[in-house]
């Protein structure tokens, strides 16, 4: 994201932005891409409360948060897009908290690639998953990322989260 310290990212966190909502899409594209017309989204504080949930060693992926939240909304699909940027801004307003940190370090990218747009970028989110007991392989010679060896082995289970 840009311009980072000057934004506010724990009130953005907190603007509902009249969600949660499913909507009904009909861009025949998109229907046949995600499996379906129905469409949930999410506030972003709800993806701060499962990021939140992800206890030390264990991991999840923002694929897999929205895969919860399309469930629990009775969707086909959640945005990718507003997942995307709800998860960062989850992660900067953790940052800019003193204190009740939010552990967004665990949420990955799509299998399991580390996500430059955190705090600290990429080398803060190694540096903290490692510390996590995880191993990060770098992939690719021109464009380089970096991800979590067997970050599968490591996903926690959403399921059994109360309420996602």
């Amino acid at each position: 994201m840009a311009n980072e310290d000057k934004k506010d990212f724990n009130a953005m966190l907190h603007d509902s932005k009249n969600m949660p909502r499913s909507q009904k899409i009909t861009d025949p594209k998109s229907i046949a891409r995600y499996g379906g017309d129905t469409m949930y989204l999410a506030p972003p504080i709800d993806y701060d409360r499962v990021m939140r949930q992800i206890p030390p060693g264990r991991l999840t992926t923002v694929g897999k948060i929205r895969d919860a939240f399309a469930r629990s909304g009775g969707a086909h699909f959640t945005d990718p897009i507003t997942a995307g940027i709800f998860v960062s801004i989850a992660a900067w307003a953790s940052a800019q908290r003193t204190e009740d940190e939010t552990p967004y370090w665990r949420t990955l990218k799509a299998d399991g690639e580390l996500n430059p747009k955190y705090p600290g970028g990429i080398e803060a989110q190694r540096e903290k998953l490692e510390a996590e007991g995880h191993t990060i392989i770098q992939k690719g010679r021109k464009n380089i990322r970096y991800y979590v060896k067997d970050y599968e082995n490591a996903l926690f289970d959403l399921e059994s989260l109360e309420k996602v």
